[in-house]
């Protein structure tokens, strides 16, 4: 995995930045010690590590601004962090760039209960926000497994989903407004409380953006009413193709779950030791579904979804009998991935998409790749919206695996494509599938997508070296032609 080469002009301005940022930022908000910067050396990826050149620790919006504009003038890279959690390398540092933490930003700036909406700062945790509004029976519904740590900006910036999003959508379905500080420092407001705006979707372009086109500052999102019922059953299938079929059953029936993951034997395993949920142990898949409504409507699909369970040769069923048993059944679902870590030295988690109907067979091709490969992998996924979670087990420090488990991760992500899915679903592009870009898109589409980046940041200087394959700058796009076998510009990295 290449990034760009680090840039020896930016490197000799470090002294003068940290100066500068000094100017308007407390000391201790400026991060230069060798030691303080490994804290922010990588992120949920841990397999890729580079401290940056300084981290800036910013309050308020105009301190982002103000900074964005110092690093803009000086021709400096900025990698955008929230919490860190991201599983694709997305908020990796540059050894020439400015790291901008934003956790500071983690004010509740106001509920508006009447429009059923809150504005918050980007540092808040995705959790806080369902734990502000709860006393008035409210919460916010998107919810990835990192909710208690994962900031809202970052799940802007990834556009993270979560158990519930089948039902209620992803981040983007959640997001009403937001403040975004553009690379030379501008400050623009896109939508509000209102339902909808005219124009382009710019907050749809913005959400899942990963960094590269502006910083958020501020997100207005929408608010849920707690559902009158929510009920989870808890299913044990013989087969994982038998789990699989029931799934698409549900769906067909024209019912939509507020969640639908699906948990194989090893990590059936995994969970149960770790948390106690109590978890059929002889179980090859398990199905963990929730029901919410009102009550008449619960009782009915509890029924339904019941029968059609047992057509697929369910051998176990339980039905949740209270708040805490429902709750109980996610536990093991929200605490695979440590769990996963307790057996295993390490594990790469991965994050591709599919069509549901193609589940049964993307299972047996990756039972496959196991063998192939050498190395075990446990399953966690939700099931209801074809997102894969497989999670490849391997030992960094036996020589190779690492290098095993990227492979076998990159063969998921191109069965992934090749069945009709896409190369992430919610953890973003980062650099973990940069380069496999090219499995989904054509030349023609990648240059269309960084002409966008172009229009935000002409200067490439906000989170370089991600998503993209290639590296164009903006001049180049459109531009570029092979005259004679030779390219223009051969002294301009590409990677």
């Amino acid at each position: 995995m290449q990034m760009p080469e680090p840039d020896r002009a930016a490197l000799g301005q470090r002294s003068e930045l940290v100066a500068r940022f000094r100017e308007f930022l407390p000391s201790d908000s400026v991060v230069v010690d060798e030691a303080a910067l490994r804290a922010f050396e990588c992120d949920g990826l841990t397999a890729y590590r580079q401290p940056p050149m300084i981290a800036v620790l910013p309050e308020t919006t105009a301190e982002v601004s103000r900074m964005l504009k110092l690093c803009k003038a000086a021709g400096v890279k900025v990698v955008p962090r929230g919490a860190g959690t991201s599983l694709s390398g997305g908020a990796l540092p540059l050894a020439d760039g400015v790291l901008l933490g934003l956790a500071k930003l983690n004010r509740v700036l106001e509920i508006d209960y009447p429009n059923r909406a809150a504005v918050v700062q980007p540092g808040v945790t995705n959790l806080a926000i369902s734990q502000a509004v709860e006393g008035e029976g409210f919460y916010y519904a998107p919810d990835p497994s990192s909710q208690i740590a994962c900031s809202i900006g970052g799940n802007v910036a990834e556009n993270s989903g979560g158990v519930h999003c089948l039902k209620y959508g992803l981040t983007t379905n959640n997001i009403l407004g937001l403040e975004v500080v553009l690379m030379d420092g501008e400050v623009i407001r896109l939508g509000g409380r209102h339902l909808d705006q005219p124009g382009y979707d710019l907050i749809g372009v913005l959400t899942g953006s990963e960094g590269l086109l502006g910083v958020v500052t501020e997100v207005t999102v929408r608010i849920l009413r707690r559902p009158e019922v929510a009920r989870g059953l808890l299913v044990g299938f013989d087969s994982v193709e038998a789990g699989g079929a029931c799934v698409a059953d549900i769906i067909g029936a024209g019912i939509i779950p507020a969640g639908m993951e699906m948990m194989d034997r090893p990590a059936i395993h995994a969970a149960e030791a770790f948390c106690h949920p109590g978890y059929p142990l002889d179980a090859e898949a398990l199905l963990i579904i929730e029901l919410d409504g009102p009550a008449v409507e619960v009782d009915h699909l509890t029924e339904i979804v019941r029968g059609l369970c047992e057509k697929r040769g369910a051998v176990s069923l339980r039905v949740s009998a209270s708040e805490t048993e429902r709750l109980n059944f996610w536990a093991g679902r929200k605490a695979a991935f440590p769990a996963v870590g307790r057996i295993s030295p390490d594990y790469y988690c991965m994050d591709g998409t599919i069509p549901r109907a193609r589940l049964p067979h993307v299972l047996a091709r990756m039972a496959e790749m196991s063998g192939k490969y050498g190395l075990r992998v446990a399953n966690v996924f939700h099931a209801g919206d074809g997102n894969l979670h497989p999670l490849i087990l391997y030992d960094a420090n036996e020589p190779g695996e690492l290098e095993r488990a990227e492979d076998f991760g990159a063969d998921i992500l191109r069965l992934c494509v090749e069945v009709g899915g896409v190369l992430t679903g919610e953890h973003g592009v980062g650099v973990e599938k940069r380069d496999l870009m090219g499995t989904m898109f054509t030349e023609v589409d990648l240059n269309q997508q960084q002409r966008l980046k172009c229009a935000f940041d002409p200067d490439g200087l906000l989170n370089p070296g991600k998503v993209f394959p290639t590296l164009h700058r903006c001049a180049e796009l459109g531009r570029m032609h092979i005259h004679g076998g030779r390219m223009p510009f051969p002294d301009l990295p590409r990677f």
